[in-house]
């Protein structure tokens, strides 16, 4: 199957009916213009994202699209029901997660709890196997479990996900971050990328399935493209160069920044990229940016997803232009 370059995100938006069909709308609009790769996690919208994305994917051929989803945080309820978050704690997870596993009142990826959420997302899309399952920003537990305690984490945590490749419930699992990969070694919650496929080779061996990341990266927040921040094989690299030593596929997150960048974008911009909103012209720098397989975008209306789906038929743009934009 051909991945489109844009992936349409279920991030943003009320936990609510409207909310829901509105997203499974966009699904829909989204795979018939084109668009082949969805992306949603167990807690966005407490649940609800990934059962909007299932009522769209009843309509479309399995081989025909593309779906990510992340575990990771705590929903703390799922979106229907109205009991209290520890109401639906005790009754969901009991046996599964206690409190002392849970990291920041808001994290966790023991593997009891990796695997039922896992049952969760696949219960919710409708579907028998995840393209990609990604440990939801890791990076969270960093800080609290220290350098080597996290090592000890992520190694269970692949462990589990080579698992559940085995079983045949994944193809492939991955890490989705906010500031793993763009922040300076020095921090505490850095990733080196070097190290994870260390561990991912320590416990699936030289063909493990650690084959995806996921950052963000738009204009604003062009770390992943310019920064390095990782040092891979010897040197001192970006991450999205460090990706392509390694032949992982990376997908982008907050490509429009949730819209914030939009008005700090020219006409001139937006017209020499050949573009005609500031939204296309965000997006087509951060799917251009060498790298990047995949650049989502939260899409949850219609005609945003029509506006967007016309980048997908400009040729992107080359790395001169892309370089000028940062002298």
């Amino acid at each position: 199957m051909e991945l489109s370059s844009l992936g349409l995100g279920t991030y943003l938006g009320v936990a609510d009916d409207a909310g829901d069909l509105r997203y499974t709308r966009s699904a829909q609009a989204f795979f018939e213009g084109g668009g082949t790769v969805f992306d949603t996690a167990a807690n966005y919208r407490s649940g609800r994202s990934e059962r909007a994305l299932g009522d769209a994917f009843r309509n479309f051929p399995r081989n025909a699209f593309f779906v990510s989803t992340k575990a990771g945080y705590l929903p703390m309820g799922d979106g229907v029901t109205k009991e209290s978050p520890q109401a639906w704690f005790e009754r969901e997870l009991s046996g599964i997660l206690s409190a002392q596993e849970v990291v920041d009142s808001c994290h966790a990826m023991t593997p009891k709890y990796l695997s039922h959420q896992l049952d969760v997302s696949l219960r919710s899309l409708g579907i028998s196997q995840l393209d990609l399952f990604h440990v939801h920003n890791p990076e969270q537990q960093r800080p609290v479990l220290g350098p080597v305690a996290f090592r000890k984490a992520m190694r269970s945590a692949f462990e589990s996900c080579e698992g559940f490749v085995g079983e045949g419930r994944i193809q492939s699992y991955g890490c989705a971050t906010w500031n793993g990969f763009r922040v300076p070694p020095d921090r505490p919650e850095h990733l080196n990328l070097e190290e994870l496929l260390g561990l991912a080779a320590a416990v699936g061996g030289k063909d493990h399935h650690f084959r995806w990341i996921q950052l963000p990266l738009n204009l604003a927040m062009p770390e992943a493209y310019l920064k390095p921040t990782q040092r891979f094989g010897g040197r001192d690299m970006p991450i999205l160069e460090a990706a392509r030593c390694a032949g992982l596929k990376v997908q982008t997150s907050a490509s429009l920044m949730q819209a914030k960048i939009l008005p700090q974008l020219s006409a001139e911009m937006i017209a020499a990229f050949g573009c005609d909103t500031a939204a296309q012209a965000a997006l087509q720098f951060t799917r251009s940016c060498p790298g990047v397989t995949v650049a989502l975008v939260g899409m949850s209306r219609v005609e945003h997803v029509q506006q967007n789906q016309i980048v997908l038929g400009l040729p992107k743009l080359d790395e001169a232009a892309l370089k000028t934009l940062f002298p």
